[in-house]
């Protein structure tokens, strides 16, 4: 599709009426409402009167939304925030097996109990295969690092913030048929 001149008046004259981008693409035909953004920033077109209301859709309400007791999945946070809890992840093929009782008490504790790694502190220049690619900090400031600890083959994080990282669809799943069950 090439925008001739007559395409082109036809936009500016449905841009000024004040429809939409996606109103002007089906208008105008073989277009997208992003091709019409972009002509109209090329052209410099800004001037609008006031956009159409379109007709109201009839609305579907929405099913309540029901609060989950689910725990949010921990970020990584200086030791000096408390932190939130951590659930037990699949790293590879091997599981982390438990029976039922022992898994609780791993899902249930926090990560403040779980020894906070001490960091290598490095750049991303000295990062390999085998370091720990966690950032700590703010990239745009002078003292932000990498976690550099020892990692995993095949995984970019240390044992510490694979935890921290990873949860297993395994342990999703459950929480949702929990959730549904419950």
């Amino acid at each position: 599709m090439s925008w001739t001149d007559e395409r082109v008046e036809r936009l500016k004259t449905l841009w000024s009426e004040g429809l939409s981008a996606s109103q002007i693409a089906a208008e105008l035909g073989a277009v997208t409402r992003n091709a019409v953004i972009g002509k109209v920033h090329r052209l410099g077109l800004s001037g609008r009167s006031k956009p159409q209301v379109q007709p109201a859709r009839p609305t579907v309400a929405a099913p309540p939304r029901v609060k989950s007791a689910s725990r949010p999945v921990a970020q990584a946070q200086p030791a000096s925030r408390p932190t939130a809890p951590v659930r037990p992840i699949t790293i590879g093929a091997t599981a982390l097996k438990a029976d039922s009782q022992a898994e609780e008490a791993l899902a249930m504790a926090p990560v403040t109990e779980i020894e906070p790694p001490v960091f290598e502190k490095v750049t991303i220049l000295s990062l390999t295969e085998s370091t720990c690619k966690w950032p700590v900090g703010d990239p745009g400031k002078p003292d932000f690092f990498f976690c550099g600890r020892k990692s995993e083959v095949g995984i970019p994080y240390c044992a510490f913030h694979a935890r921290i990282a990873y949860q297993p669809s395994a342990e999703r799943r459950r929480e949702r048929d929990r959730k549904a069950a419950g």
